[in-house]
């Protein structure tokens, strides 16, 4: 069965819609990263965003998000414009970015609680907030650690739960599970389950297609900064894996290296020598490498 094809985007945003795009466009220099972009993301839905690298799934996710301003097009959260109604977004929505920056200096604890205050949460909500993040997390015992001194997943984790701490309705994540460990990694699925299971919404970017397949209910696929199919799981893999679907829609050739002849063979007898041994690595009797006889004898 062939993979589904893209479905006419609708006319206008839908009321189902956690996340409505509309024409963004974004350049650099010659290159459009991203390029007349539509989708309308469904609310209450794990939605994975996938792409070979370069299709643009970073920088759409940093324009809706609105860490990078695009050339033009509209994004809609809930409703509310991401340019024009900034303040109502980010009260909204959750960001776990890629190459993700946080207060070195803090410790995981103070870092929370920064957090939760500066988006006006009452201190002793923010602290029982935290305090849960923090243990269902399993950064409790890190907790007046320095970040600093966190390691990858343990920083990828304070930073779910600083995107978490004031209960979003939309979290977008991009490559939450870069550098992470199995045990960090099986601890942000749970979470992120449970977040998705009380009807809010997950916008993640990944190319690994077996986690996605094993997290998400919605995918869009995007090549070249342009969306090739969007929908359901199941009607975007039809009846093969998303790997499977994924090269399909991608159009990737199949190459089983055979025109790297050459890669791990032996080299054939008579072959040049290199660096004044003969290629089969054999040296003759009494030959020197490097200073030293075949036999370890230093000459």
């Amino acid at each position: 069965m062939q993979a589904s094809t893209p479905q006419a985007a609708p006319s206008g945003p839908s009321s189902a819609s956690a996340v409505s795009i509309r024409g963004l466009w974004k350049t650099f220099g010659r290159q459009a990263a991203v390029a007349d972009l539509d989708l309308e993301l469904p609310a209450g839905s794990f939605i994975g965003l996938v792409g070979p690298n370069g299709a643009g799934k970073t920088t759409t996710l940093s324009m809706v998000t609105g860490l990078l301003r695009p050339d033009r097009g509209t994004v809609l959260i809930h409703g509310a414009d991401v340019w024009t109604d900034p303040v109502a977004v980010k009260a909204r929505i959750g960001i776990l970015p890629e190459g993700l920056r946080l207060f070195e200096r803090l410790s995981g604890r103070e870092l929370l609680q920064y957090s939760g205050r500066l988006r006006g949460l009452p201190g002793a909500e923010v602290d029982r907030r935290a305090e849960e993040l923090l243990t269902v997390l399993d950064l409790l015992a890190a907790a007046d650690k320095l970040v600093a001194d966190y390691s990858t997943g343990m920083r990828k984790k304070i930073g779910l739960a600083a995107a978490l701490l004031h209960n979003p309705d939309v979290l977008f994540l991009d490559e939450p599970f870069e550098g992470v460990d199995p045990v960090s990694a099986q601890t942000i699925r749970g979470v992120l389950k449970r977040y998705a299971a009380a009807g809010s919404t997950v916008v993640f970017s990944s190319h690994v297609m077996e986690l996605v397949e094993q997290l998400c209910d919605w995918v869009a696929v995007l090549d070249a900064g342009k969306v090739i199919a969007q929908g359901p799981l199941d009607t975007v893999r039809g009846e093969r894996s998303l790997h499977a679907a994924f090269l399909e829609l991608i159009g990737v050739r199949e190459d089983d290296g055979q025109a790297l002849g050459w890669l791990g063979a032996a080299a054939p007898d008579g072959a040049a020598a290199v660096n004044g041994a003969p290629a089969n690595g054999a040296a003759a009797d009494g030959a020197s490498v490097d200073g030293a006889s075949v036999d370890g004898t230093e000459r």
